[in-house]
């Protein structure tokens, strides 16, 4: 089954929203590390489409 590069960005954004918000509703997270996790949760978002290529790429060869 085929994923389009919207359905991937859509599934991506959805999930790291979906981590932040147990993350944060978690009482163990120490804050720090959250801004952190966070921080870097938001770049794998950003660069989904950058993922999206190289998963693409790699099922090619």
């Amino acid at each position: 089954m085929e994923i389009t590069k919207e359905e991937f960005d859509d599934k991506i954004r959805e999930t790291m929203d979906d981590l932040i918000l147990a993350m944060a509703e978690h009482e163990d997270i120490n804050p720090e590390k959250f801004y952190s996790m966070t921080c870097i949760l938001e770049n794998l978002a950003f660069f989904s489409p950058v993922i999206y290529g190289a998963l693409r790429n790699s099922k090619k060869t």
